[in-house]
């Protein structure tokens, strides 16, 4: 990191740390090159899942310094951030302060200058009794001067009313206020590291806060596994539950939710010690959206049928598939027992198949897809 400058380039690969913000967009004959370029960029968006990156071709107007909605383009990584797969020859554009995780560390360390409406109005209160104060003194200073002579003994009524005007108690009372608020809102939770802060949490109706994976737990659950119809099907979780015990590759947190999930994992990996043995695997790449593992059957000792279980993204596993396990809509809804009855994957089905998933992103789930195929042992 201390040897780049802006115009240097950089080759990256899975694991490496992005030393400068870059570019993969090119305005000139310079070559960049990005391949399944999956970049994990928690630390400035909070987002969980890595973001894939493209190398695109920019127009010269477009060459410069990284636009204010840069964290939603393809075609930058930022210095802070990881490679998780693939590898990049980027362009540098901008290094150490000058690049957006500088920009960022110095918003955070940059002290805040304007008032809040405590402050303004403690202010506002001060100069009223300043104005007044100003007003009134000379006033009592000259009656009195004039009206007994004694010039000595005006300066020091004058004064003595000044002190009087002074609210000497006033910043306990401010204090002590702002002080119980923060103990009553520690009941509840909250912390408080400035007083001053309280009398903006009283004036809110409503208060809206980012709630992402790094600011809590960073951990992803398993919802619910459904059908195409969406009803609950316990053998989509078996096959889920084969994909990711097996896989060797890359886990990402959806990998993990679904062993956490299953209700009974000391019976299920006592069954699939006994039951299975792993045949193969093909890892997940970023064309094939997906990742396979392939399961034999175990039975006396001899494999029998080899099951395949497919997992990924939902449209590419749909446009592998040509039957679909589903539970009739007639049969009741709930929890499916044994495997469920194979339809032709036809059109309707894949626009029910559509529209359940839809669905279930509109209520904020992210959708993954599960397939199996038996093959035989040859």
């Amino acid at each position: 990191m201390r040897e780049l400058v802006a115009g240097d380039f950089v080759a990256l690969s899975a694991g490496d740390m992005i030393p400068a913000d870059c570019r993969l967009s090119t305005v000139d004959c310079r070559v960049l090159s990005a391949r399944d370029l999956f970049v994990a960029q928690a630390a400035m968006t909070g987002e969980s899942l890595p973001v894939e990156k493209f190398v695109q071709n920019a127009s010269p107007e477009a060459a410069g310094a990284p636009s204010p909605d840069a964290l939603e383009q393809r075609n930058i990584i930022f210095m802070g951030t990881n490679v998780v797969s693939g590898t990049v020859t980027a362009l540098v554009v901008a290094t150490g302060g000058r690049s957006y995780f500088g920009t960022l560390a110095a918003h955070v360390r940059a002290v805040e200058t304007t008032l809040n409406a405590f402050q303004a109005s403690v202010n506002s209160v001060s100069w009223l009794l300043i104005r007044f104060a100003a007003v009134m003194l000379p006033v009592i200073f000259l009656l009195n001067g004039f009206t007994k002579g004694d010039w000595l003994q005006a300066f020091l009524f004058a004064l003595s009313v000044a002190v009087g005007l002074t609210p000497e108690m006033l910043p306990m009372i401010l204090t002590s206020i702002l002080v119980k608020g923060a103990v009553l809102l520690s009941r509840k939770k909250v912390v408080v590291k400035r007083l001053d802060a309280i009398q903006n949490f009283g004036a809110m109706n409503i208060l809206c806060t980012d709630k992402t994976g790094t600011l809590t737990q960073d951990r992803i659950a398993l919802a619910r596994h459904t059908d195409a119809y969406g009803n609950d099907a316990g053998d989509v979780l078996d096959f889920a539950f084969l994909n990711s015990y097996y896989q060797t590759g890359l886990k990402n947190l959806l990998d993990r939710a679904v062993p956490a999930h299953v209700e009974k994992p000391a019976e299920l990996k006592l069954k699939l010690k006994e039951a299975y043995r792993k045949v193969d695997e093909i890892p997940f790449d970023f064309e094939r959206r997906r990742m396979s593992v392939v399961v034999a059957t175990v039975l006396a000792g001899k494999d029998q049928a080899h099951q395949l279980s497919c997992k990924g993204v939902v449209e590419e596993v749909s446009a592998a598939c040509t039957q679909v396990r589903v539970q009739e809509p007639n049969e009741g809804r709930g929890q499916c027992e044994g495997p469920l009855p194979s339809l032709p994957f036809d059109a309707a089905l894949l626009a029910r198949t559509q529209a359940v998933t839809a669905g279930l992103n509109a209520a904020g789930l992210r959708v993954v897809a599960v397939a199996s195929k038996t093959l035989p042992p040859s």
